[in-house]
This record gives structure tokens, C-alpha cells and sequence, in this order.
């Protein structure tokens, strides 16, 4: 395995790990570390973007369109390449969301806002650590989702 490949490998596995600490820590009520953790989740999250689209698609667009329709049609038999631009918009949407934080701005936002952006970036979480991953990463991603869901239940009860 290369630098590179390595580099894009674990880049994504700190940021999903991370991203379930952040969420966690909201959930949690532990507001400071959680935007720390969330923070540092996307700047690991972007480090990986950007090692991917340098070692595995040598910048190009549609080398990456066409790796992420192989995938799709691996698990859902379907050669589809549009989930790239979900990814694009994930990008875009997280980044949003880390920038707002930091102005401390989300409180104000009505509550349907912030519930739209962490049900999408949720979902994505979830499929790829879960869909899209195997071997322990899966297990992770399967753990970290009923233990935050888990959480969500109990911080929503009141």
C-alpha cells in the first residue's frame, strides 16, 4: 500500500471516529469538545478527500465517477456513479455546519434546519461506514450507529 493510499485510509477512519465523538458529545451536552471533535472530524474528512482524489483518481472527476459507480454496482447491482455528488454536497453541507459552530449561530437556526443537515449527514455516515465498508470499520460504523441512536432517544425523551 502507498503513502498515499494509507494516508486516505486512515484520514476517513479518524473522522468517522471522530464524528461519532461529536455527536456523541451534543448528545451528551458536552458542547466545547464536541465542536473540537466535529471540527477536526471534517479537517480529517477533507484531508481524506483530497489523498483519495491524489492517489486513487489522479485529480479527475470522472476517474472518481466512475470508481463510485464500480461500488454501487458491486453491492446494489446497479452501475451508478451520482452518489459522488451526494458526497460533493456532503462536503459542502458539513462544511457549512462546522462554520456555523464556531459562530455559535446554530441555537438560533429553527430546529427543523440543523435536523435536516445531521439526518443527511447521518445518512451518510452510515452508509459509508456500513454499506459501502467491511471488516471491523462496518462494526464500527454499526456500533457507533445504535449507541448514537441510542443517545438521540434518550436526549430527545425530555
Amino acid at each position: 500500500m502507498t503513502a498515499g493510499q494509507l494516508i486516505t485510509l486512515w484520514t476517513i477512519r479518524l473522522a468517522c471516529i471522530l464524528y461519532a465523538a461529536a455527536c456523541a458529545g451534543w448528545l451528551t451536552s458536552r458542547d466545547k469538545p464536541a465542536r473540537l471533535a466535529w471540527t477536526l472530524a471534517y479537517f480529517f474528512y477533507v484531508m481524506h478527500v483530497g489523498a483519495a482524489f491524489a492517489s486513487y483518481h489522479h485529480w479527475s472527476h470522472q476517474a472518481a465517477y466512475r470508481e463510485t459507480a464500480r461500488q454501487t454496482a458491486e453491492i446494489f447491482g446497479v452501475r451508478w456513479g451520482g452518489g459522488l455528488y451526494f458526497n460533493y454536497v456532503f462536503t459542502a453541507v458539513w462544511g457549512g455546519d462546522v462554520f456555523l459552530r464556531w459562530l455559535k449561530v446554530e441555537r438560533s437556526l429553527p430546529k427543523w434546519i440543523p435536523g435536516a443537515i445531521h439526518s443527511f449527514l447521518a445518512f451518510m455516515f452510515f452508509n459509508a461506514t456500513v454499506v459501502f465498508a467491511s471488516g471491523w470499520v462496518r462494526w464500527f460504523g454499526i456500533t457507533a450507529t445504535l449507541l448514537l441512536g441510542i443517545l438521540w432517544r434518550q436526549a430527545t425523551r425530555h
